[in-house]
């Protein structure tokens, strides 16, 4: 890789003398990101456009690479606090900020539905978006997503985090705020944060307890999503019986 310093003038600069506009359109970052999109970056790359200089003679995407290097990669580097990135060599307390701002935009972006136009048609819509936010997550997490007849989310609620199993979870409260919006249905999801997402017995007891609590409520529970590293399990598509004489059906078939 080529080294990116700075000369006297501020200028960044490759090899003996060279600033970037001298390389060829190919080799420059801001351009190969419009020619390849930032989906054909490598993660090193991306973060040095953030940092947009590097230090100590290295280029920004070097500096990257080694921090990438120190937490195992993009995981371990979202979870880093500030004075363990600002500890790697080259990065400090700016570029440690430009970073943490970046991964907090990110979450963001992730815990962001729609207002009124996010519908569940098929557990995978829930799925490929929860399993980005808690498919890593290093403890339980129990979430329940409330929707309204047309299953158009309404809200997500985090309801519980800790051990996850019907006899620590208050079961009621899952459908707290579903009964304050006058919901139809709920879908509950939680991580195993083993990466894992094979259902387990206590899965299974407070699936029932949740679906008992749900007839006396009077509103659904439509699916319960047990979610891993990168992978997903429904319990509707594993056979648990979530109908009920009279109900609406699943939130997706």
């Amino acid at each position: 890789m080529s080294i990116i310093g700075v000369d006297r003038r501020g200028l960044s600069v490759v090899g003996p003398g060279r600033a970037i506009r001298e390389l060829p359109a190919s080799e420059r970052p801001r351009e190969r990101l419009q020619l390849r999109g930032p989906a054909g970056l490598t993660a090193a790359e991306l973060i040095g456009l953030l940092w947009g200089s590097g230090a100590r003679g290295r280029s920004a995407a070097d500096l990257a690479a080694d921090a990438l290097g120190r937490f195992d990669g993009l995981t371990g580097l979202s979870r880093a606090s500030g004075p363990e990135l600002e500890a790697v060599p080259g990065v400090g307390g700016a570029r440690a900020a430009q970073l943490q701002a970046a991964f907090e935009l990110g979450r963001r972006l992730l815990s962001d539905w729609p207002a009124g136009r996010f519908a569940v048609r098929s557990p995978r819509d829930l799925a490929d978006r929860l399993v980005l936010q808690m498919g890593r997550l290093e403890r339980e997490e129990l979430r329940v997503v409330i929707l309204n007849t047309k299953n158009v989310v309404l809200r997500v609620v985090t309801a519980y985090q800790g051990n996850v199993s019907a006899s620590l979870v208050r079961v009621g409260e899952l459908f707290r705020d579903a009964v304050r919006l006058d919901a139809a249905g709920v879908i509950l999801v939680h991580n195993h944060p083993s990466g894992d997402p094979t259902p387990s017995p206590d899965d299974l007891h407070l699936t029932a307890e949740a679906l008992a609590a749900g007839r006396l409520l009077d509103i659904d529970l439509l699916d319960h999503l047990v979610v891993g590293h990168d992978a997903w399990v429904s319990l509707r598509d594993r056979g648990v019986a979530f109908d009920r004489p009279g109900g609406r059906g699943p939130a997706a078939a």
